[in-house]
Order: structure tokens, then C-alpha cells, then sequence
């Protein structure tokens, strides 16, 4: 297993994707974007799930009970996909750092897996974001440090410096 950390606009699905077509193996890609899609959309709106900042730049994300009992049941069933057999790149930004990751050691206990911190300049990451049109204004430059604090990684790589396929390499040659 793989587990890709950095913030919004950060490269990690660009990552993934580059990662399936350089490893040998078939590999799933799987996204805390596709958990907060198939999220009912009260839980996008309410305080008990997934909160995302007005347009005020802020780029504050906020997170509620309901959708953390739910991001813990899609945790456990990520691992239980690797316990059956198959390899995944999990695409996460962790909003509470060190915190985010004792919740997915928790639920990978006993798995073999690669820690890969997703670095980006804020102020690149901030491009891509206004670039890309799907996200609110200052998710990527409030989340490029905050999801760093506290953690170790096996790997780290920076897309402000490298590119996707370059990135993928690297870390490639470390599974």
C-alpha cells in the first residue's frame, strides 16, 4: 500500500496516476476526493460533515463527527481491500497531521506500507488551484504546511520541482 499526504492542488492524483503506469503491478488509486463525493450532500453542507470555506480565502476546511465516522469505515475498507489482495495508492490530504495518520495506522495495522509526503510550494499550489476552477480559493496554500506538521514519511517529493511522472519514479523505486 501506498499513502500519498500533501494539500489541495499538491499533485497527488497526478501522482497516482503516474505510479499505475510505472509499477509492474496493477495498482488501485483510490482519493479522499471519491469518499467526500459519494457523501450524501447534507453531509457537504452541515456541521457534522465536511465543511468547506465560502469564498473568503480562508481556505479552512472543516470536519464533523459524521463524516469522521464514515472516513472511518472507508479507512477500514481500503485496508480490507489490500488484506484481500489488491495493491491501492490512497490520494489523502491529512487536515490533522500526525493525528490523520495514527487513524490510518490504526486501520492498516499489520500492512505493509509506503509513506509518501506530497510537497508543494504554496504559492504553486495556489496556481494549479485557480487553474483547475474545481476548488475554493486558498485551500492550497492554507493546507501545503498543515498536513505536514508532525510527520515522518518514508519518501517525500516535491512537485514545485518535479514533475508527476518524475515524482512517480521515485517513489516507484522505493515499493
Amino acid at each position: 500500500m501506498i499513502v500519498l499526504n500533501g494539500g489541495s492542488s499538491s499533485g497527488k492524483s497526478g501522482i497516482a496516476r503516474c505510479l499505475q503506469a510505472a509499477l509492474p503491478q496493477a495498482w488501485l488509486a483510490i482519493g479522499v476526493d471519491t469518499l467526500i463525493d459519494v457523501m450524501p450532500a447534507r453531509l457537504r453542507l452541515g456541521s457534522e460533515g465536511i465543511g468547506f470555506p465560502d469564498d473568503d480565502g480562508s481556505g479552512e476546511v472543516s470536519v464533523g463527527a459524521e463524516f469522521r465516522v464514515l472516513e472511518d469505515a472507508w479507512m477500514t475498507g481500503v485496508a480490507a481491500m489490500v488484506r484481500a489482495g489488491a495493491r491501492v495508492i490512497v490520494d489523502d490530504v491529512f487536515l490533522g497531521g500526525a493525528e490523520s495518520r495514527r487513524r490510518w495506522e490504526s486501520a492498516l495495522d499489520g500492512l505493509e506500507v509506503l509513506w509518501v509526503g506530497v510537497r508543494c510550494d504554496a504559492g504553486v499550489a495556489a496556481g494549479r488551484e485557480l487553474a483547475r476552477g474545481d476548488r475554493v480559493a486558498g485551500m492550497a496554500e492554507a493546507q501545503a504546511e498543515l498536513v505536514h506538521r508532525g510527520m515522518t514519511y518514508d519518501i517525500e517529493v516535491d512537485t514545485a520541482k518535479a514533475e508527476a511522472v518524475e515524482c512517480a519514479r521515485v517513489i516507484a523505486a522505493k515499493v
